[in-house]
């Protein structure tokens, strides 16, 4: 209704899954590289990843059936799909779904005249030989795969098992919610997690995306000019939202909808929080994380007050008690000579003033993609990175891009590495700065006209943990080595390790390593020993704390940034 009174064709906030309107933030992309990773493999369409299991979680309504829909859009030639999109079914009802997605007829057994597990598991391996001898190959996706119970996820681990010589032939990608790591998490849930070659969870968008996100889905449905919503309304809109996708779309669709029966061109605050109360069921003062703001300054003024009076009275006290006043401070330091001058420090200091701080951030950028290109030269990465994506550019390098956001200060310390933080600026968007030294008390950041140093308790009030570092894997590297096959990743971690315990590593003539309990045991004490979580999954985090800890070839954060001495 509102479409036509804002020049739009469309509804730009529907919340079907429309591809079209998928908005590519960086998780996003990444998210959707894992899938096509999935399926296309390292080498190209076909090639495939050796089988196994490919995970995408998300919490509701951050985009996760668009993007699989956007996916099976660019799922190469020559590949057999299956979706299944109701998973709340029986292992015999699952293997007929799948055998009718992939338009396979089981044939009916002689006696029952209805087909039996048998006869569906092998209909579907004689389509999956055939398709591989016609070098095809094929993938089964399962959405909302939380809702699968423990003998339907036994089912489909054991049909990862059917192979050739060569390699696995049903690659399977399952979508879900947070949930679904927590339903693998589980003990008895370790054969099938080991064959998990990929996983990827997404989070909401940050302030900054969902701007643009609005701007973007707006584009798409035909909007020409400037944003209907004035800068409070799209901070509001992320508040109410919390950056999730759908939650912003039903928000959205509903404040338009509201300026157009008003008669109005402009969407503000007030207009927002109407719309929040008639879609969330929300007050206005009554926003996620609001509620509790009134009472929580409230109580902060009561305390204001009691400290004053506190003061108040003992500076009262301390003066009947006093039988003259003391002379100030500052009285007591030499007066400075005439035509003398202040020293001057060899470098600049660490910042103090908050104003010093706005300063500094002022300076950071918003775009993480700059704070990236600022970052290669300390891995030796080519100029053509300033002018491509970054992390594809690293890609040809082989050094790969890595994010977290759950760091502290003590495994920076560990880790020992150049890298990017994540700075939050209250209500505006968050801005990144590249991290070159780090001592007891202060870090060194890396700006255009050269380093600044920030106390460390300064930092810890912009800083939330969100980190990001280029990292060099090991060769044949895949997502957490979750195959537990051998290979010269396996080889790499063993090496590395024995040189950390004083043993001498396997010759090269032996059998190769593979990632069993005993590797894992070692494994799980060199991650107790870096502060690291102690799972004995090697990851990303550990294979660069073993590489720091070797002495491998490695950009190093400076332990005495030049401003600290």
């Amino acid at each position: 209704m509102y479409a036509h009174h804002f020049g739009m064709s469309q509804d730009p906030f529907s919340i079907a899954p429309d591809p079209h309107y998928l908005f590519m933030s960086e998780r996003h992309r990444e998210a959707l590289a894992h899938l096509l990773y999935g399926v296309a493999g390292p080498h190209g369409a076909g090639s495939g990843t050796g089988g196994g299991f490919v995970l995408l979680t998300g919490d509701i309504g951050t985009g996760k059936t668009t993007i699989c829909r956007c996916f099976m859009e660019q799922i190469p030639a020559g590949c057999h799909v299956a979706y299944i999109f109701n998973p709340k079914l029986t292992v015999t009802e699952l293997l007929q779904s799948v055998c009718e997605e992939f338009h396979i007829t089981a044939a009916a057994a002689a006696a029952s005249g209805a087909p039996t597990v048998k006869d569906y598991i092998d209909a579907l391996n004689s389509f999956l030989l055939k398709s591989h001898a016609a070098g095809e190959s094929s993938v089964l996706i399962i959405d909302e795969a939380q809702n699968l119970s423990a003998d339907v996820l036994e089912q489909l681990r054991l049909l990862t098992n059917l192979e050739t010589s060569e390699r696995k032939l049903l690659q399977i990608v399952l979508i879900g919610q947070p949930e679904l790591r927590a339903l693998l998490a589980r003990p008895e849930m370790e054969q099938l997690a080991q064959r998990v070659i990929a996983r990827f969870h997404l989070d909401a968008l940050t302030e900054a995306e969902s701007a643009q996100y609005i701007a973007h889905r707006l584009a798409v449905a035909g909007f020409a000019g400037p944003l209907p919503f004035d800068r409070p309304a799209l901070r509001r809109i992320h508040r109410l939202a919390r950056g999730v996708p759908r939650r912003i779309n039903l928000l959205c669709g509903r404040a338009l909808l509201g300026a157009w029966a008003n008669g109005l061109f402009r969407v503000n605050r007030k207009v927002i929080d109407k719309a929040a109360a008639e879609v969330f069921g929300l007050d206005a003062g009554h926003a996620p994380g609001a509620g509790t703001r009134p009472a929580a300054y409230a109580l902060g003024g009561v305390a204001l007050l009691a400290v004053a009076g506190l003061a108040g009275f003992l500076v009262l006290n301390q003066g009947k008690k006093a039988a003259a006043p003391s002379q100030p401070v500052a009285s007591s330091l030499p007066a400075p000579q005439a035509g003398a001058s202040s020293p001057v420090p060899a470098q600049p200091p660490a910042l103090r003033p908050v104003e010093e701080i706005d300063a500094l951030l002022a300076q950071l950028p918003a775009d993480i993609n700059v704070a990236w290109r600022a970052l290669a030269p300390a891995w030796k990465l080519p100029v053509t990175i300033t002018v491509t994506d970054p992390c594809l550019a690293a890609s040809a390098q082989q050094l790969q891009c890595y994010r977290t956001d759950s760091l502290s200060v003590p495994l920076l310390r560990q880790l020992g590495r150049p890298g990017i933080l994540t700075l939050h600026t209250g209500n505006g968007p968050p801005v990144h700065a590249v991290l070159v030294g780090l001592d007891d008390q202060t870090a060194t950041l890396q700006l255009e006209g050269g380093q600044r140093t920030l106390k460390l308790v300064s930092l810890g009030r912009l800083w939330r943990g969100e980190f990001a570092t280029y990292w060099r894997p090991p060769p044949g590297y895949t997502a957490g080595l979750q195959g537990g096959g051998a290979g010269p990743a396996i080889r790499q971690l063993d090496g590395q390790l024995a040189q950390l315990e004083g043993v001498p590593a396997l010759p090269a003539s032996t059998a190769p390593p593979v990632l069993d309990a005993a590797l894992r045991a070692r494994v799980r004490a060199f991650q107790r020993a870096q502060g690291l979580d102690a799972d004995g999954q090697p990851g990303p985090l550990t294979f660069m704390q073993i590489d720091s800890a070797t002495n491998a070839e490695a950009p190093r954060l400076n332990a005495n940034p030049p401003s600290a001495k």
